[in-house]
């Protein structure tokens, strides 16, 4: 037995050889065993396999250069093995006895090739190599010939180790161009035992290349060729999203969507109590993603190449032998770059896929929630948290794929390349390795305490967004009260404490750079020293090699605290988002109840012929996680047969929104049952109004049907209002209908209502919004109408005649029903006693009849043909305006403005600090090259091995203090240039006029005010400071190369214009790409926060499909961006890494030429040699990361650029230098001299040359249709738009010549939406803390809502966000208590009894006329009762001033405007 081993193995342990496996045992195991087991499965497979018509047909469909390439290689393969046997056949006949283990290994391998070129000829087809259990075989064979190779390689001749390396190079070609093809083949893939294994990974790798790809050549997928044509139309024009990629079919929203929502559910089904996202994505994702793992492990093994080649070359060069080895050596140097340029790209396209694939899921996802969820259950998150969750934590969780990979690969990387140092330096690498393993408890606690701050951060992020939303939502309310800079200021504290925050984690992240950047310095010296120490003396190729192994141990311990910060946000990110999908939806479809188990008595058969039965239900606002109930209905009973018209009535606050919410689903039923068996059409109190057109906005997703569309527009008066439009019905309506009155707002939410067509309508409150006459053409022709007449129909309302022509009334009472039955029984008398007049039959019937004749007689004026409304939609001007996009490069004003805001001398500081470090850095090489030179048996020159150290000490103390003082500058800069770049856009946007903000989407600024801030805080200084290091490092490199081989110099001028055209070709595109990829995620966060406001509407008219579907269009092109910009990067990397292997492989050739003597220039001692290789082998990274962060700095400028956009917006008039005294104005006269305002110059004058006065001490009524110009007059008064013409003066003094703020807080308003924001009770109605507790009281009770706010809690509750936990009625009358705490001589009420009860309207009616004596009042009315006891009327018509006087003089005249509108008048 022993003899036979001795054959087998001569000179070699069988196992063993005491430091490490003997060669024996790798080609025994590594070699021959994994041949032969190769060899089997093809066979078995082989003879296995049927081929039928199926499998020819799926060969068939295969290009020629995939069967070329999968003949070609097998036939290589054996070429090379009978090279291998040839070889070993001249060694035995040089009597140089190798052992049978050789050839067992060579002829294994030769039959490896044999076979499989046998059983695809056999079979005249390549099936079988497609297997997959042979395709994954294959990796891992390529990944163990790889370990084979990096084990043998110190040992082997050159020509062997060439020899080797090709054969290892064809196993890893074969193995990825197998399972690349199969990828692409579907039908390769479809064996019934492959089936479940693929699972809901079906399509996940797999149609990546639809558009380009299935049939598009191999080699253009491999150089990312299919990219060209968009790339030179970059460079020609401004791209546009019709230039960009088609998307393959597997990243489509609807595609991704499919996958993950499966996956998904089955955590909630299997893991109810506590799903998580991070299992559902790895279900749906995992598998492909572990396959890319392979491709990752083939890819890091590679890189070990180099620094091998280059010990073997710098041997070979200190040895001056005259031989080809040194050239092989030198091409196989760059023949390596090359190999693993190719691989390292496919890993980052396939990866990047993978990312894309998951960021369309994850925002799929959270908008879906958010469609489904109920507002009761969504009240535990605000809406800026849920805002973060799209705009923030999806990005973050979707980083996860680049952190989960290297969490394992940097490991193995450094392991490695610690074995590899073992093989030089023996243990005296253990000192490095010693300082490194120190500093991984300093950095887990660094990244603790980063995970930490971060934490702490996000939740003020959260906060600051809901603050700017609220901010940016009510701007027009806050202008006129003067609040902005306090609400501004109150923004601030809470971006202070975001920023304390962050400086936290940018400090602690700096030491982390710190620690990680001085490291491979640290280490070179402790492993040289040491070594030195030990006894051993520096040689050339020791040293370089080592040096080579630090340079790529740089990269993976300076990622490693990223990877790990990465990894723990994305964590964190996961968890938030997990908790916010796994909120329980309430999905009602018809029919269904909304109930708590087995208290529905009745059976469902005996509910037939009712609409609407809630038996004993009580309802709550708070979610299911909420312990507390705070019932808002309590124990409310009620049945409402089909076809009824309903009217709800109660005073404010009294539940009657709840109960509509209550049947839509949206409030938790804590007891009792809520039965709705109908489709269901709503209108909320606050009309809710999409950004788009008219028409978009009442069709809401069904078909167009012209004569029913008519028919409502008619029915609802808004024939008139779209004739009128720029555009008609195509007229574009601004975020929230900004450019739309409130009536008009509520008219057409009403219209979208009727359009539907559902059986059960539900209308709160919309009769309040529009003045007298428009309120009873609606009553008569839209509510009580032919359209309507025969639906189920809820109305909340305090309008009698609605009241009195109801089929049933129900009175609701702080949360209980008080009284129900029919109108008949109903003593109306009672609800409208203050009434000063008596309703006229006569007169309305007069009215009804003349309403339907004025709708019919403009009916034709709106019934346009569709040529016309085409021809005015081309000359309409949008009123939003189209988010604008620059061109070309960043311009350098853009740098030079991030330098100002970082700070001039902090910039100098980092540069030079930048600079030193690398010199330090490069001298500290230097010095060993020539200690190296200096220490040789040949030298003269010697000194004392501690003066060597000596001096390695002063460099590595000067490198790591100037890495501190940049790490320290870079993080002090980033945070003063965040801090700076926010304030001035804030103050900015806080100084823009009020048209500003109705041009731009609130979606737009926001997304300049999130996701770009938070670029500028956290992305963008990061990657400045990967762009100056790598400058620095390749300024460094570029000098040491030039000074070793001067022959480098005449190959820069032709390497630096390639370069620069690569760089110019791909900048043109990559900047037109980042600016496509900024303007296409506004509309997804628009639509997300339009879709947050508006989500119980789109519930309510079941249009969850059709608003997803409108989400995944942008998520589309937000894909076909990012895709299109992914591709290009990685078309500029490729050619770079190819660019940088040439310029090795010339260094590599032209050492080789100079060891042997023949350049004429040649300062390259071993030791200078070696530094110039060794620098040369990491120019392939350095080159692709410096391009890459210089144009990924480019891009993340574009966020600095898009800030300064509007830093450079319009500002507010703050003209005036008369600062009045605090009691102005004394008298509160009001003069307006031909005043004529425009709010956009191409639209028609909503005030026309208007002129009127208002005495001291009056109340004034202003009253008129619909888009008269009665809010315009307020407009005019608090200069919110400046006037073309005329004057306004108050007390004999013009507004102009007072500074705005001035004027604003001298007047008082109370606004038409009601504005509260999320804070204390108190802070609302004093924020300046101006009054005392009593004050505050005394105005609460004279506004008649003082017992609703005890019963709340008094004035230390906290108002929940939007004042959502008070009724809009009661949100009115907060306001009123809040202007008549301002103690102001002019007060202005915009309608603020629209949306309280008649009773409570006439409290307030006598409140303000008790409260207000020798006070100015001036009201914008719709109700008659409002204006009637008023001192005078101003009524308003297109702008003109129609009619002015005492009401009830004016009554008295029949012929009077005022007393045909009271004939009309229910009041």
């Amino acid at each position: 037995m022993e003899d036979f081993f001795a054959l087998i193995c001569p000179n070699s342990p069988f196992v063993w050889d005491g430091e490490r496996f003997s060669d024996c045992f790798e080609d025994i195991v590594l070699g021959f065993a994994v041949s032969i087991v190769t060899i089997v499965m093809i066979v078995v497979i082989g003879f296995n396999q049927k081929i039928d018509e199926r499998v020819r047909r799926s060969d068939a469909q295969m290009t020629l250069p995939e069967k070329f390439l999968l003949d070609f290689i097998p036939a290589v393969g054996v070429c090379l093995s009978i090279i291998d046997i040839i070889f070993l056949w001249e060694k035995e006949d040089n009597s140089h006895f190798v052992g049978y283990r050789k050839w067992f290994y060579s002829c294994s391998e030769l039959m490896v090739w044999l076979t499989i070129i046998l059983f695809t000829k056999r079979a005249s087809s390549h099936y079988i190599v497609f297997k997959r259990v042979l395709c994954f075989w294959w990796i891992l064979k390529a990944i163990l010939a790889l370990f084979y190779l990096i084990t043998k390689f110190p040992s082997l001749e050159v020509s062997v180790c060439i020899m080797e390396s090709l054969v290892v190079l064809l196993n890893i070609s074969y193995g990825i161009a197998i399972n690349v093809i199969r990828i692409k083949r579907p039908s390769f893939k479809s064996s019934l035992l492959e089936d479940p294994l693929l699972s809901n990974g079906l399509d996940l790798e797999e149609g990546g290349y639809h558009d380009h790809g299935n049939n598009g050549r191999f080699w253009d997928l491999m150089t990312f060729k299919f990219i060209t044509p968009v790339m030179n139309r970059g460079v020609l024009k401004q791209l546009d999203s019709e230039d960009l990629l088609l998307l393959p079919n597997d990243l489509g929203p609807s595609s991704c969507h499919e996958v993950i929502l499966s996956c998904w559910q089955d955590q909630l089904n299997n893991n109810g109590s506590n799903p998580s996202l991070f299992r559902a994505l790895c279900s749906a994702y995992g598998w492909p993603y572990l396959r890319l793992g392979l491709l990752k492990v083939i890819n890091d093994c590679i890189g070990f190449a180099g620094p091998l080649l280059l010990n073997k070359l710098i041997q070979f060069l200190q040895q001056g032998s005259v031989n080809l080895d040194g050239y092989l050596l030198a091409l196989s140097l760059g023949l390596t770059s090359i190999i693993k340029s190719f691989l390292d790209t496919q890993y980052t396209f396939h990866l990047s896929k993978l990312k894309l694939k998951l960021r369309s899921s994850i925002m799929t996802l959270i908008y879906e929630k958010c469609l489904h969820v109920n507002l009761a259950e969504r009240s535990k998150f605000t809406n800026g948290e849920i805002q973060t969750f799209m705009s923030v934590d999806a990005d973050r969780t979707v980083n996860l794929c680049n952190s989960f990979h290297d969490m394992w690969s940097l490991p193995l990387q450094i392991g490695v390349a610690l074995y590899l140092l073992y093989t030089q330096v023996k243990f005296a690498f253990v000192s490095g390795l010693a300082i490194t393993i120190l500093l991984i408890p300093v950095n887990k606690w660094i990244s603790t305490m980063i995970a930490s701050a971060t934490e702490q951060m996000m939740k003020e992020k959260d906060e600051r967004i809901r603050r700017t939303g609220e901010l940016l939502t009510y701007i027009r309310t806050l202008k006129m009260y003067g609040w902005e800079l306090l609400f501004s200021s109150w923004l601030m504290d809470t971006r202070f404490l975001e920023v304390k925050h962050l400086a936290t984690r940018k400090y602690l992240d700096a030491w982390c750079v710190f620690f990680w950047a001085t490291t491979p310095t640290l280490f070179s010296l402790s492993t040289f020293g040491l070594f030195a120490l030990m006894g051993h003396q520096l040689d050339a190729a020791m040293v370089f090699t080592c040096l080579a192994l630090f340079n790529t141990l740089i990269s993976p311990l300076n990622s490693f605290p990223w990877v790990i910060n990465g990894l723990i946000d994305a964590i964190i990110s996961s968890r938030r988002l997990g908790r916010f999908l796994s909120c329980p939806e309430h999905k009602f479809k018809e029919g269904e109840t909304n109930s708590c188990p087995s208290l529905l008595s009745k059976q469902l058969d005996s509910l037939q012929g009712l609409a609407v039965f809630i038996q004993d239900a009580c309802c709550t606002w708070s979610s299911s996680e909420d312990q507390a109930l705070n019932l808002v209905l309590n124990h409310v009973t009620l049945s409402v047969s089909q076809g009824s018209f309903v009217a709800v009535i109660g005073e404010v606050g009294s539940g009657k929104s709840s109960l509509l919410y209550s049947v839509l689903g949206e409030m938790r039923c804590a007891h009792g049952s809520i039965y709705s068996k109908e489709s269901i059409a709503y209108v909320p109190q606050v009309p809710w109004i999409l950004s788009g057109t008219v028409r978009d906005n009442i069709l809401f997703g069904k078909s167009y049907d012209r004569e029913r569309y008519t028919d409502t527009l008619q029915a609802c008066a808004l024939d008139v209002d779209v004739s009128l439009m720029v555009g008609g019905d195509m007229a574009y309506i601004g975020e929230k209908g900004v450019n739309l009155s409130g009536g008009q707002r509520a008219r057409l939410a009403l219209a979208r209502a009727m359009y539907h067509d559902s059986d059960f309508v539900m209308l709160d409150d919309v009769l309040s919004s529009v003045d007298v006459q428009v309120a009873q053409c609606i009553l008569h022709n839209a509510i009580l109408g032919p359209l309507m007449r025969k639906k189920t129909r809820f109305l909340c309302t305090h309008n009698i005649q609605a009241i009195s022509s109801a089929d049933m009334i129900v009175v609701m009472d702080k949360g209980h029903i008080k009284w129900t039955g029919r109108s008949t029984d109903f003593p109306i008398s009672s609800y409208s006693a203050f009434s000063p007049l008596n309703e006229i039959d006569s007169a309305l019937q007069n009215h009804r009849q003349s309403c339907s004749a004025n709708l019919s007689s403009k009916s034709k004026e709106q019934s346009l043909p569709d040529a016309d409304i085409m021809h005015s939609l081309e000359q309409a001007e949008e009123i939003v305006e189209v988010e604008l996009r620059k061109e070309g490069k960043v311009e350098l004003g853009v740098y030079k403005n991030y330098a100002v805001f970082t700070g001039w001398i902090m910039t100098v500081i980092i540069c030079l600090s930048a600079i030193l470090m690398q010199a330090s850095r490069n001298g500290n090489d230097l010095w060993l090259s020539y200690w190296v030179d200096t220490t040789t048996e040949s030298s003269q020159t010697r000194y004392s091995l501690s003066f060597y150290l000596a001096i390695l000490c002063i460099f590595c103390i000067m490198n790591s203090f100037f890495t501190l003082v940049r790490a320290f500058s870079f993080a002090f800069g980033g945070l003063q240039a965040a801090t700076k770049v926010h304030n001035k856009l804030l103050n900015k946007l806080i100084n823009a006029p009020v048209q500003f903000f109705d041009q731009t989407p609130g979606g737009r600024i926001l997304n300049r005010l999130s996701s770009d801030l938070y670029t500028i805080d956290d992305s963008l200084p990061f990657i400045m400071n990967i762009l100056l290091a790598n400058f620095v490092g390749l300024l460094g490199i570029a000098i040491i190369l030039c000074y070793v081989q001067v022959f480098f110099l005449l190959l820069l001028l032709p390497f630096w214009y390639i370069y620069s055209r690569l760089q110019f070709f791909y900048r043109s595109t990559s900047r037109e790409l980042r600016r496509l990829d900024s303007v296409s995620r506004s509309p997804i966060y628009t639509s997300f926060t339009e879709t947050l406001d508006g989500s119980s509407t789109i519930r309510a008219f079941k249009s969850e499909d059709f608003f997803f579907a409108k989400f995944a269009e942008h998520i589309t092109l937000y894909q076909k961006t990012s895709y299109t910009e992914i591709v290009a990067s990685l078309w500029l990397s490729l050619r770079l890494q190819l660019l940088a292997a040439f310029i090795i492989s010339f260094m590599a050739v032209m050492a080789v030429v100079g060891s042997h003597g023949s350049l004429p220039i040649n300062f390259g001692t071993p030791g200078l040699v070696g530094l110039a290789l060794s620098y040369a082998a990491p120019i392939v990274s350095m080159l692709g990361s410096f391009l890459s962060s210089f144009t990924e700095t480019e891009k993340e400028m574009v966020s600095v650029e898009r800030a300064l956009q509007y830093m450079d917006i319009p500002q507010e008039e703050q003209t005036g230098c008369l600062y009045m005294n605090t009691d102005w104005p004394n008298l509160g006269v009001i003069e307006f001299q031909y005043v004529t305002l425009k709010y956009m110059p191409s639209l028609p004058a909503a005030l026309c040359n208007l002129s009127f006065k208002i005495a001291g001490g009056t109340q004034v009524g202003i009253i008129g249709r619909t888009g008269a110009g009665k809010s315009s007059v307020l407009n005019a008064l608090f200069r919110l738009t400046p006037i073309c013409t005329g004057s306004i003066t108050i007390d004999d003094v013009d507004i102009k010549s007072i500074p705005v703020r001035e004027l604003r807080t001298h007047l008082a308003i109370v606004p038409q939406s009601p504005f509260l924001f999320e804070g204390s009770l108190r802070d609302n109605l004093d924020p300046f803390k101006m009054n005392d507790d009593l004050k505050i009281w005394n105005a609460l009770e004279k506004c008649h809502v003082k017992e609703e706010v005890e019963v709340a809690g008094g004035l230390d509750v906290i108002v929940k966000e939007s004042g959502m936990s008070f009724s809009v009625g009661q949100r009115q009358l907060l306001c009123l208590a809040r202007a008549l705490l301002k103690s102001s001589k002019v007060l202005c009420l915009d309608e603020c009894t629209a949306n309280v009860d008649i009773q409570t309207a006439s409290l307030l009616q006598n409140t303000i006329s008790s409260e207000c004596q020798g006070m100015t009042v001036v009201t914008i009315a719709h109700r008659i009762s409002t204006v009637i006891n008023m001192d005078s009327i101003l009524i308003l018509d297109h702008g003109n001033l129609a009619e002015q006087g005492n009401p009830q003089a004016l009554l008295k005249d029949d012929t009077s405007i005022f007393s045909s509108y009271v004939r009309a008048s229910a009041m």
